[in-house]
C-alpha cells in the first residue's frame, strides 16, 4: 500500500481512524476525500450567494469545496492529534448524474489510489439491488484492495 485513500464520513471516524494506522505502518500519505452531493452543493452554493450579496462581493465554487474540506482536516487532526500519520484532504463534487461511487473511483484514479477504505450500509439483497450498494460497486470496479467497515 502506497497510496491509501478513506472515503470520509463525519458519522464513523472508526474506519478513519484504522485506515490512518495501516497508512502510518507502512509510511503512506493517508489520502482523505471528503464528498458532497450535487443537492449539498447546491444547498450551500445558495447560502454562500445570499452572503455575496450582502457584502457585495461573489464567491467561486472552490469555497464551498474548501468548507467540506475543512471539516474532514478538523476531525483528522482530532483523530490523528498523535502527529504520526501523514494526510490529506481532497474535497469532490458529486454530479448531478453521477453517482456516489463513481465519483470516489474517479478520485482515486486522479491520486494514484492503490487501496480504498469506505464505509458500507448493512443492507438486504433487495435493498442492494433497488437502491444501490457504494461499497459493493467500489468493491466490484476498483482494481486494488478495498477495506470495507460495515456502519
Amino acid at each position: 500500500m502506497d497510496q491509501p485513500l478513506v472515503v470520509y464520513d463525519d458519522e464513523n471516524t472508526e474506519l478513519l481512524k484504522e485506515a490512518g494506522e495501516l497508512a502510518a505502518g507502512v509510511d503512506a500519505t493517508l489520502t482523505i476525500v471528503s464528498l458532497m452531493t450535487a443537492d449539498e452543493f447546491r444547498d450551500a452554493r445558495e447560502a454562500l450567494d445570499i452572503v455575496a450579496q450582502e457584502e457585495h462581493t461573489s464567491y467561486d465554487d472552490s469555497v464551498v469545496i474548501d468548507a467540506a474540506k475543512r471539516q474532514a482536516s478538523e476531525t483528522a487532526e482530532e483523530v490523528f492529534d498523535d502527529g504520526d500519520v501523514d494526510w490529506r484532504v481532497v474535497g469532490a463534487r458529486i454530479g448531478d448524474n453521477e453517482s456516489e461511487a463513481d465519483r470516489i473511483l474517479e478520485v482515486a484514479d486522479d491520486n494514484d489510489v492503490d487501496h480504498v477504505f469506505i464505509t458500507g450500509k448493512k443492507r438486504s439483497p433487495t435493498g442492494k439491488a433497488v437502491f444501490g450498494d457504494r461499497a459493493q460497486a467500489i468493491i466490484l470496479n476498483f482494481d486494488g484492495p478495498v477495506t470495507s467497515l460495515l456502519g
